[in-house]
């Protein structure tokens, strides 16, 4: 069990395309989790698997719930079925825990051994004149032997230039993360402030510095909860949203959450799960803040629009693209309307030109020509769909689509 959980790579070096894909399988294996979560899980697999985690995420779950941890296990050999119950049982809370500790636990690298350096013997100088033999002989010093011309060189200590003037044009190199200090040298965090302290004049500029790198009040609480202490314990949204109301911040908050919402919304082409990512929300936060702003019905608006423009799309290149974006069809809710829409259509144009050919590969290549659309497109859609003439049903596999 150790041998798999053992960090491969930092969790940052993760690519984005990947981490979206298996955070949005996670989500459709009714098992959401942070990005955080699922960079550390990537985290314990190489660059060269990237390609095995695509071909896992772009097919729906085989069992549910599976979180970042369970697509990796699954990847390592183990069947989504015994993935599924180990994540119901908290198995993989364990691996977590266990992956942090193997990474605490690694060695440092060996440090660089110190080479000597060598100093270039000065150059020799002109001889001077020759006077007297033995007035040369008292003054000239004695002759460097072999190996004394040889030895290290002694370096005189110089005074080290301060850090703000060294070089900062160099290459400079990314250290791996230490292991935590423990015993006396643990350092603890700082002790929270007070709540009242928020309510106070000087809260409204604390406020108004974290505004500034903070989108949403998710974000928000995060960075204002690790700093201070609620009037019962922990500090809650509630909370948070009373000071920002008193302080006269909150209306601006809103005003900039309702833009980015509805922005991301039409940038994604309606689809929630890509918005909530690139947001940083988690689906209940999504939904709970739309209800908070009172815009779920213009978000349904949004999605709705981009609805009908799926299914009632003019160009056949584009239905049959459509096609391939099963995620997307299903965040929408219109994958079994869009594909038997699209069954009908096909049949239609199977039926004029079914007669005419002997071979799939000659009706499709018709199709194609007539309405302007990729021969492979309208293959692989004969083919998910199971749309062929009754004379040519024998040589057609069976369709995959459910």
């Amino acid at each position: 069990m150790n041998r798999h959980w053992q960090r491969q790579r930092q969790p940052d070096d993760v690519p984005t395309p990947v981490a979206v894909a298996v955070s949005d399988y996670c989500r459709r294996a009714q098992s959401p989790a942070t990005p955080s979560e699922v960079r550390e899980a990537l985290a314990l697999l190489t660059e060269a698997d990237d390609f095995r985690v695509r071909g896992l995420t772009d097919a729906e779950p085989g069992a549910t719930p599976l979180g970042p941890f369970a697509v990796v296990d699954v990847l390592h050999g183990t069947a989504p079925a015994t993935a599924a119950t180990r994540q119901a049982c908290g198995y993989y809370e364990v691996v977590r825990e266990l992956a942090r500790v193997h990474e605490e636990k690694r060695p440092p690298a060996p440090p660089v051994a110190d080479v000597p350096t060598f100093a270039v013997p000065p150059a020799r100088q002109a001889a001077p004149p020759p006077l007297n033999v033995h007035a040369r002989r008292e003054t000239e010093p004695a002759a460097e032997t072999v190996q004394s011309r040889i030895a290290p060189r002694k370096r005189q200590a110089t005074a080290e230039p301060p850090p703000e003037e060294l070089d900062q044009d160099g290459p400079s190199f990314l250290r791996r993360d230490l292991p935590k200090p423990r015993g006396r040298f643990t350092r603890l965090e700082a002790p929270k402030s007070s709540f009242q302290e928020l309510t106070r004049a000087g809260g409204k500029e604390v406020l108004e510095a974290l505004l500034e790198s903070n989108e949403n009040r998710f974000a928000l609480h995060k960075a204002v909860e690790q700093q201070y202490n609620g009037p019962r314990g922990e500090l809650t949204l509630g909370e948070m949203e009373s000071v920002l109301k008193e302080h006269g911040l909150l209306s601006a908050l809103e005003e900039r959450e309702h833009a980015a919402i509805l922005a991301s919304f039409t940038e994604h082409r309606g689809a929630s799960g890509r918005v909530g990512w690139a947001l940083g929300l988690s689906p209940p936060e999504l939904k709970q803040l739309e209800a908070k702003l009172g815009i779920s019905e213009q978000v349904e608006a949004v999605r709705e629009r981009f609805r009908r423009e799926a299914l009632t799309g003019r160009h056949l290149t584009q239905k049959l693209d459509l096609l391939g974006r099963d995620k997307y069809l299903v965040d929408l809710g219109i994958k079994k309307r869009f594909s038997d829409m699209l069954r009908r259509e096909l049949e239609v144009m199977v039926r004029e030109e079914g007669p005419d050919v002997a071979s799939i590969s000659a009706l499709c290549e018709a199709i194609a020509r007539k309405h302007g659309a990729p021969s492979e497109l309208v293959s692989r859609a004969l083919e998910r769909l199971g749309v062929a003439p009754a004379h040519l049903k024998g040589t057609l596999p069976p369709s995959s689509t459910s």
